[in-house]
């Protein structure tokens, strides 16, 4: 399914400050230079605060990650928990369409989302309040037909039901979750036949519907309002907000040559043990520990211009620019970095530490120096790789 951005965008995007403060903590889980594995938990607190995920949102995010946007919009548009539209104030109802649901009456379930909310998915209804869509198997196959509702599962359902559930959440009512036929879970529908003892020590609900219940609004959008909003990896409540609290996020960090966990790997990747042959395309150049060596650079690219450093996977035009500011401007000055070079450049490359090791940049460089092509390079040369950044 294609999917792409909305027409219509807001100007900008900004996290509030405690969401802000909870996106900083959640950059500290992982080590230097791989601050992109934030991506997916820093996209969903976005589209959480805003309800859909705006081009300025993710553009904001790539921002805070040193990714390029282009890379930041493959993970946007690949997933499909990811609104790329407005989508209702108080809900998105998600109507399971697969099998089990389908002949179970999930199109009954469709039918009342496009008489009370409008005809076609992905589509707010007339007073803004709701929007739905057909989605792929939520997993309640024993309870079909069923849909999500903001963060819970509504089973069993009947297009009455639905349609009742419906009415009272555009009244400010949060209907319970769960089983809507008067099933506890997904037990046989005429009762148990074994473990019946069971049944006398149980709660008034499934815990799932339970804890939805508890906590009495399950349509509500995660706003960085809850209490408390901690970083349990940190052992500490979440860092304020700025630069002047980054210090705070990064001291838990391991220091410089301590193991990250258990697999004693440290932060700063471990030291390659000798670098890889031009002919062992597949083996990876890992940054050594430390700071490293600065390579030999040049003031300026040899006579005929220097060579498209985008042809390496990896490098898009901002990472080329600044390339191009440290003085490495072909090719084969790439091929000869050995893993000190690696680990200086992996240092000092501002917004985007991390990239020489992670894409294995002297592999790819060594075989372009060569004249041959690889075949990221093949689709840079075809062109339109990077039309959208």
């Amino acid at each position: 399914m294609l999917r792409r951005l909305h027409p219509e965008q807001p100007a900008s995007f900004a996290y509030t400050p405690a969401n802000m403060a909870w996106a900083e903590a959640q950059i500290t889980k992982y080590p230097e230079g791989r601050q992109a594995s934030a991506i997916i938990p820093l996209l969903w607190r976005a589209q959480e605060q805003e309800g859909w995920l705006t081009k300025p949102a993710i553009e904001y995010v790539a921002d805070m990650l040193g990714m390029a946007y282009i890379r930041a919009l493959e993970v946007a548009t690949f997933y499909f928990m990811f609104q790329l539209q407005p989508v209702g104030s108080v809900a998105n109802i998600q109507i399971c369409g697969t099998t089990t649901c389908m002949i179970c009456g999930a199109e009954d379930l469709i039918g009342v989302c496009k008489e009370k909310i409008a005809e076609k998915p992905h589509t707010l209804s007339a007073d803004g309040k709701f929007s739905w869509e057909e989605v792929e198997c939520l997993g309640a196959c024993a309870n079909a037909p069923m849909a999500q509702i903001g963060k819970d599962y509504y089973e069993d359902l009947t297009a009455k039901r639905l349609g009742e559930i419906i009415d009272e959440l555009a009244k400010g009512e949060v209907p319970v979750p769960g089983p809507q036929n008067g099933r506890y879970s997904s037990e046989p529908e005429k009762g148990l036949v074994a473990l019946t003892e069971w049944e006398s020590g149980r709660t008034q609900y499934n815990a799932s519907v339970q804890l939805a219940v508890d906590i009495g609004d399950t349509v509500k959008r995660i706003d960085g309002t809850e209490v408390p909003l901690t970083a349990p990896w940190q052992g500490t409540d979440a860092p304020e907000s700025g630069k002047a609290k980054k210090a705070k996020a990064e001291e838990p960090r391991p220091a410089k040559g301590k193991p990250a966990d258990e697999t004693g790997v440290t932060e700063q990747e471990a030291k390659a043990t000798s670098a890889a042959k031009p002919d062992e395309v597949e083996a990876p150049v890992l940054a050594a520990e430390g700071e490293g060596k600065k390579p030999e650079v040049m003031e300026a690219a040899r006579e005929g211009g220097p060579d498209d450093l985008k042809m390496i996977k990896g490098v898009g035009p901002k990472l080329e620019d600044l390339l191009h500011d440290l003085g490495v401007f072909h090719f084969d000055q790439i091929a000869t970095w050995g893993p000190e070079e690696v680990a200086w450049v992996d240092q000092n490359l501002v917004g985007f530490k991390g990239r020489v090791s992670r894409d294995n940049w002297v592999v790819q460089a060594r075989q372009l120096a060569k004249g041959e092509m690889t075949d990221f390079a093949s689709r840079v040369k075809k062109g339109g790789v990077y039309d959208e950044e």
